[in-house]
């Protein structure tokens, strides 16, 4: 038998052989709480029972929950870790590992980092550092230096007349599991609202309202075109693979119907409840943002996601742009009385659907037969946090 210790000798961990004992915990199933423990062999989950475990060396979590390791089908943070100020660039390698604290540290076990394959208008560096991005991913995965499981989204910005090429060059990596595509233009999808897009412009940019409208006049004349001939490619690539397909930001039926002749089949960030409704009418999955629901509102101005939750039109939630929102998300939702969700039926939104979507059918439930990616959870003043955190039985915060 070995027993691990931390720096003030309180056992943090039993193993004998190679079972992990968990004990004393509000084990969330896919179905229920259970006030129970969990039996761990070889790093798969064996048994769920009720009541503290009999062995002497199991771990006892005083109560704490336990949840299946987090799911992100979607984040942009590691970029966020490449430029931490304005025109600053951080070593890709150090900023990979500095995003793999920060995932870890909200729960998620497994990522999909979400790496923009072509360049904006705001960012034209894109398309230079999406190589760099996915090798320094590869690297301190194969070196064993990340906590989390990092997988790649590679999100396709059909505005540049390069992605096709960029994304051919890269959607045969290993690594590269889900596909989706977005146009982030003025007057569509995500900003629609022509006006608010103008405001949020000035807002960052200093510049009077004129020279905006003038700027994304050229703009819209410059890049609206491209989707026409850029789509269809980055489409046929994914399904050329059988890669899992999503749409991001749609925002009326003509989205969706577009998406469905394409083989689309999860719709992220609807930014209406007309796209969402079409959406779950035609079978697809549904992401939303976990950010918009926990400050309380879409930052651009589209529809709510607390509107979606309540109308059953949310499947998945991502993190976005803020990597623990998800576990903020699930216990808010579950907490609100106006939702009537169950604390299961939430933490499934940020765990085994998203495994699911992202064809992974090893993890994100306590079942047995699956994978031991787990977190151990407490409530301070109805915050979450995360105390311990295991990936395939073995701790890793």
């Amino acid at each position: 038998m070995l027993r691990h210790t931390d720096a003030t000798g309180e056992a943090y961990e039993a193993v004998y052989g190679e079972v992990l004992l968990l004990s004393n915990a509000r084990v969330v199933t896919p179905s229920h709480v259970l006030h129970g423990s969990v039996v761990i062999e070889n790093g798969l989950i064996v048994e769920i029972h009720e009541g503290p475990s009999r062995h002497a060396d199991a771990l006892d979590f005083a109560g704490d929950y336990l949840l299946p390791g987090l799911v992100d089908i979607h984040t942009d943070h590691f970029e966020k870790h490449l430029y931490p100020r304005a025109h600053v660039r951080w070593d890709f390698m150090r900023a990979a590992l500095a995003h793999d604290a920060q995932i870890i540290g909200g729960g998620v076990t497994t990522v999909f980092d979400s790496l923009c394959v072509g360049a904006t208008t705001d960012n034209p560096e894109r398309a230079e550092i999406l190589k760099p991005m996915i090798e320094a991913l590869e690297q301190a995965q194969s070196a064993g230096m990340f906590r989390a499981e990092h997988l790649v989204h590679l999100r396709c910005e059909l505005t540049d007349p390069v992605t096709p090429q960029l994304t051919a060059e890269h959607i045969d990596r290993e690594i590269v599991r889900v596909i989706s595509v977005m146009e982030h233009l003025p007057g569509i999808r995500q900003s629609r609202d022509i006006e608010a897009y103008v405001h949020r412009a000035c807002k960052s940019t200093g510049e009077n309202p004129e020279l905006v409208r003038k700027k994304i006049k050229v703009l819209v004349a410059e890049k609206s075109q491209f989707a026409a001939s850029t789509r269809p490619e980055v489409v046929a690539l994914a399904r050329s693979r059988a890669m899992p397909l999503m749409s991001h930001d749609d925002t009326d039926v003509a989205h969706i119907e577009e998406g469905i002749a394409e083989g689309v089949s999860i719709s992220e960030f609807p930014c209406s409840m007309e796209a969402a409704e079409a959406a779950r009418s035609a079978g697809m999955m549904i992401v939303a943002g976990a950010p918009n629901l926990v400050r309380g509102g879409s930052q651009s101005g589209n529809i709510a996601v607390r509107d979606l939750l309540a109308a059953r039109l949310v499947d998945i939630l991502a993190s976005d742009y803020v990597p623990r929102s998800m576990l903020d998300a699930a216990f808010m939702i579950s907490a609100d009385p106006g939702l009537d969700y169950d604390l299961p039926s939430a933490v499934a939104m940020v765990t085994r659907s998203p495994a699911l979507a992202g064809n992974l059918t090893d993890r994100g439930a306590i079942e047995t037969g699956l994978k031991a990616d787990l977190i151990r959870v407490d409530l301070q003043d109805g915050q979450p946090f995360v105390k311990s955190a295991w990936r395939s039985g073995n701790r890793v915060a």
